[in-house]
């Protein structure tokens, strides 16, 4: 009944390949970070988000995947800020001249736009960008093939079979199901899925003030994921056994995630 009822939920896994976690991940994030946000990073961000259609970390944090869609400056130029593929390097040392060229990653997009949020002499205008930006990449830093091959754009040509509710299947590709597809595959929605992740014991242990971010131990975390045996399938077809050996991996993700945000903010937003 179990591997039935996972073939049927993985009917939804066709994500776009192009983005990490998807908005349900980006949303599951940015809830947890508000989660633990001192008093002073709560009224900063509620300044710097105030107009905004949904005003909370959670409602902007796709909003660099929309700007990459849809901006063809901003957007562009800022495409390759949502990864950083070290796997080639076998998850080892950070060289930002062989890993991040021209401080093109999200190892050191994180960076700079956490220097941007915490320097109040920036703009309003600026200093909101930033935030936007901070909630959306810390994220994306936690993906495993966010830090993955570049010579498989991150698990994006990798391409897999995930069952239909019909009893046949359809392609998609292993970002995709690491996006999206696992997340979906459980068949939460977003509050029930919050409270999962809620319900997880801490899973970081790093200093409160954290600046600048240590961004580049997470996405080599997050690389010796995406190296693991098994993670690329012997076989194209997904089965229910590689769902239930690898989305607690994305549920421990997800929630250092939440924590390393929150960290970073309480640290760039405090008096």
């Amino acid at each position: 009944m179990i591997r039935r009822l996972l073939a049927s939920a993985l009917l939804l896994a066709v994500a776009s390949p192009a983005f990490a976690w998807g908005a349900m991940g980006h949303r599951l994030v940015a809830d947890l970070a508000a989660d633990e946000l001192t008093p002073a990073a709560r009224a900063e961000v509620d300044v710097l988000l105030k107009g905004e259609t949904e005003p909370t970390l959670a409602g902007i944090a796709s909003w660099a995947d929309a700007l990459r869609a849809n901006d063809p400056d901003l957007g562009k130029r800022s495409s390759k800020w949502h990864y950083a593929d070290i796997a080639e390097n076998g998850c080892g040392d950070y060289e930002p001249p062989r890993d991040c060229p021209n401080g093109d990653c999200v190892i050191e997009a994180i960076r700079a736009q956490t220097k941007i949020l915490a320097d109040h002499s920036q703009s309003l205008d600026a200093r909101r960008q930033a935030l936007k930006f901070v909630v959306h990449f810390i994220g994306d830093a936690h993906q495993p093939l966010h830090a993955g091959f570049a010579r498989d754009k991150g698990g994006n040509t990798v391409q897999v079979r995930v069952p239909t509710k019909d009893g046949g299947d359809k392609g998609s590709n292993l970002h995709s199901l690491w996006d999206s597809g696992m997340i979906e595959a459980t068949g939460l929605d977003e509050s029930a899925y919050l409270a999962k992740l809620r319900a997880l014991p801490l899973v970081v242990d790093i200093p409160t003030h954290i600046l600048p971010p240590d961004s580049p131990a997470w996405s080599q975390q997050a690389c010796r994921i995406a190296t693991r045996p098994g993670v690329y399938p012997s076989s194209p077809q997904i089965d229910a056994t590689y769902l239930a050996t690898f989305t607690p991996l994305i549920d421990e993700q997800l929630r250092r995630a939440g924590t390393h945000l929150a960290q970073v903010l309480n640290a760039a937003l405090a008096p």
